[in-house]
């Protein structure tokens, strides 16, 4: 059995301001403040309507084990997600086929704009490609979540498709979805040339 990937890192990582660590049960309360933030809820896939369903749901699907935090000064600031699955492939290739992760992402309103998500996001991908091996980093969104978008567009992903009215959000109806990616290769020719 594959060990879990925060498993397969040394934590925590640091980045110029930031400290990224696996979650723990003591974080869940301050993840769970900034996922109930309204502005924050909207754009998520499920919107938290207690703490106890919050725990729960991270209980029940095991998000606990692929969810980072992101910290400054102390204080969890907003939450990663880090999924990595075997790469899609014929039976008969599925041996060479590898991994891929899918990532996502939440900084509290109180510090967005800062480029915190930026930085953060940024090491989540060097960290997928350099120490776990993936070949392909996904993220998906609702199109019209713009910050998003940006971000992804930041790190270097490209969008690979875009689902027209395949979203049915709570408040907005039937609304698009676009999924992002970006290739090890190609991640590894917009690095600075090290030595």
């Amino acid at each position: 059995m594959t060990p879990l990937p925060l498993t397969r890192v040394s934590w925590p990582r640091r980045t110029a301001r930031l400290a990224l660590r696996p979650a723990t049960g003591d974080d869940l309360r301050a993840v769970f403040d900034i996922h109930a933030l309204p502005e924050v809820g909207q754009w998520e896939t499920e919107h938290p309507t207690s703490y106890a369903a919050f725990v729960l749901r991270f209980g029940e699907h095991d998000l606990l084990a692929r969810t980072l935090v992101i910290v400054l000064d102390g204080v969890v600031l907003g939450d990663l997600y880090l999924r990595v699955s075997p790469a899609w492939a014929q039976a008969d290739t599925a041996d060479r086929a590898g991994e891929e992760a899918e990532i996502g992402w939440c900084v509290s309103p109180d510090h967005q704009g800062r480029g915190y998500a930026t930085e953060a996001t940024t090491e989540l991908v060097r960290v997928c490609f350099e120490d776990l091996g993936v070949r392909r980093v996904t993220a998906a969104a609702f199109a019209a979540n713009a910050p998003s978008l940006r971000l992804m567009e930041r790190l270097g992903m490209r969008q690979e498709s875009h689902h027209v009215r395949d979203s049915l959000h709570r408040d907005l109806g039937w609304i698009d979805g676009v999924d992002y990616a970006l290739l090890a290769d190609e991640w590894r020719a917009s690095r600075p040339p090290t030595g």
